[in-house]
């Protein structure tokens, strides 16, 4: 009885202690108090995407032997089924690649174009300002299939068949259905429910799947099996070809066979900044990539670690820099194949050092203008997948607006994008529509090396969040110290309007929405200094993320707690 009560004593003066030294002042034992989870290490492979079945799948296809590429195409095929509502074959594709064995990056662009029938004078007599979000209008060729195999083709050990095994076999057996997915699926519902084939595929029982319910979507997997067995043709140039284009013409669409039939993926060099020591790493426009590097680059003069995590002045200098950036990608970002982007300039020192004088530290600016680089002749699912040899994808797929444009062909399982809404229908922009362009896209994949190596694969979901929180996300593990969880964990800043993808400059300097944990002394601080705060739900992205260290070959992952984000190694 004395022993035990000598026990309890102990007890009770250690948890004193722990709780003097302020141990026990905050939720979790170790780390930020923010951070919902403590990051995850292996050795011999790692997986991060944002739904726990499509992380276990690239795991088991790891231990199968596969390659990082093996992983990640079966990880995106298992997303497209489990997770519609952000991906699917539908859609289009984007990644960055680490080749252990050739110690450098790959970039690969699988984003489709535009029907070569559809031109902008036909849009025009239609008397449309725009391209509509939803119907056939807005689709473009979806370039995801064409990416799994030009990355299978490259960097793949296991036959493709055996990548999309595990995604067909759930497919016929049907998965429960998590809460965030069912919510997004009922609002896709609402929308989609009014176009020919929607309701076949989503809706077998008259109604979106609910919470824990088992759905099955055995057209899909008809569909990849179609693709396992007869390669990217079997999409592009076979039955599911044909059948996309049937559909869309008894729909008023235009896209075609012909359209699917040409359609080519595009190697691409990535391009990078140094932020304080660390190379980061996006693939060029037609995406916003490089939105992220001017933003680094234009805050890498002032001292941001000094200004603190949270404070009004960091807040109000990020915003500032986002304006900065997101005015030269109204005015330069575009498909490169038909104009002439000053890419090396834009992400340049000298350039981004020069726009940093233009922000006012004391006041929000209503209205920025593009900058004038010269010219020298010259939603969405993420995930991020690495293998025991060293390699290491970072992937981003995505429909646009959630599950897309509605079109629904019978009897794929799949919804077709409408990424062509993107297009900018006023002449003489870059981003004006045109046959055979690509649209302006918002999907970005990103990359680190740390003097050569290796350092850190990551992407956000979600539109224009994306450059805001890829430079967030660097923010928070370089200048604030946080480690791969905290950094995605931390409460995110997001600046709205003031410059569209159009171009169009609006003089009301546009808004600042910010997520729970900012305290209300910054937001005070931020409401004198000119900005206009807004709450908004749901767009502050999804991230994933796999750091190595390459002295001790370990890998660390983090997913995102605002999805179903799951990550794992082995």
């Amino acid at each position: 009885m004395i022993k035990t009560i000598k026990s309890i004593c102990t007890l009770v003066t250690v948890a004193t202690a722990m709780s003097s030294s302020g141990v026990l002042a905050m939720d979790r034992i170790t780390g930020k108090a923010f951070a919902t989870r403590s990051e995850v290490y292996a050795t011999h492979g790692m997986a991060a995407t944002s739904q726990p079945l499509a992380t276990q799948v690239a795991i088991d296809v790891l231990k199968q032997g596969g390659s990082a590429v093996d992983a990640a195409i079966a990880a995106n095929a298992m997303l497209g089924l489990v997770e519609p509502t952000g991906s699917g074959v539908g859609g289009d594709l984007f990644a960055i690649v680490w080749s252990a064995k050739d110690n450098k990056l790959y970039g690969l662009n699988a984003s489709g174009r535009s029907p070569k029938s559809l031109t902008l004078e036909k849009l025009k007599s239609l008397g449309l300002d725009y391209l509509p979000p939803l119907g056939p209008l807005p689709v473009s060729v979806p370039g995801a299939v064409d990416g799994w195999f030009e990355l299978h083709d490259k960097f793949g050990k296991l036959p493709m068949a055996d990548n999309l095994a595990p995604a067909i076999r759930y497919a016929h057996e049907g998965f429960p259905v998590s809460e965030l997915i069912a919510y997004y699926l009922e609002g896709s519902g609402k929308k989609l429910a009014q176009f020919p084939g929607f309701k076949e595929t989503y809706m077998p029982n008259g109604k979106m799947p609910a919470v824990g319910e088992i759905f099955k979507n055995p057209a899909l997997a008809n569909t990849y099996e179609k693709i396992a067995k007869g390669g990217r043709d079997a999409f592009y140039k076979g039955d599911i070809a044909k059948s996309i284009d049937k559909y869309l013409k008894a729909q008023g669409g235009y896209l075609s066979y012909e359209d699917l039939a040409s359609h080519t993926s595009e190697w691409i060099e990535p391009v990078s900044v140094n932020y304080r020591g660390y190379d980061v790493w996006e693939l060029p426009p037609n995406g916003q990539g490089i939105a992220a590097l001017q933003i680094l680059k234009t805050m890498e003069p002032f001292d941001v670690a000094a200004m603190g995590f949270n404070s009004p002045e960091y807040v109000h200098l990020f915003v500032e820099a986002k304006k900065l950036a997101f005015a030269d990608r109204a005015k330069f970002y575009a498909d490169m194949a038909f104009n002439k982007v000053p890419v090396k300039e834009l992400i340049s020192q000298q350039y981004n050092y020069e726009r940093a004088k233009l922000i006012d530290l004391n006041k929000a600016a209503k209205s920025v203008d593009a900058g004038n680089p010269a010219l020298q002749h010259g939603d969405t699912v993420y995930l991020t997948t690495a293998d025991k040899d060293g390699n290491m994808v970072s992937l981003i797929q995505s429909n646009y607006r959630g599950m897309g444009s509605g079109m629904t062909p019978p009897d794929l399982g799949f919804v077709l994008q409408d990424r062509g809404q993107m297009f900018d229908l006023t002449e003489g922009r870059v981003n004006t529509y045109a046959p055979g362009k690509r649209p302006f896209h918002t999907i970005i994949p990103a990359f680190v090396t740390k003097d050569g190596k290796p350092w850190l694969s990551f992407g956000v979901m979600g539109g224009a969040t994306q450059p805001q929180m890829h430079a967030q996300i660097i923010i928070n593990l370089i200048d604030f110290k946080m480690n791969l969880q905290e950094a995605g964990d931390a409460p995110r800043i997001l600046h709205s309007g003031s410059t569209e993808p159009t171009g169009e400059i609006m003089n009301d300097g546009g808004y600042v929405s910010l997520e729970s944990g900012f305290p209300i002394e910054t937001r005070r601080e931020l409401i004198k200094k000119g900005h206009v705060l807004r709450d908004v739900l749901g767009d502050f992205g999804g991230y994933q993320a796999i750091g190595f260290n390459a002295e001790t070959g370990v890998y660390r992952g983090a997913s995102e707690s605002r999805k179903d984000g799951y990550a794992a190694g082995y």
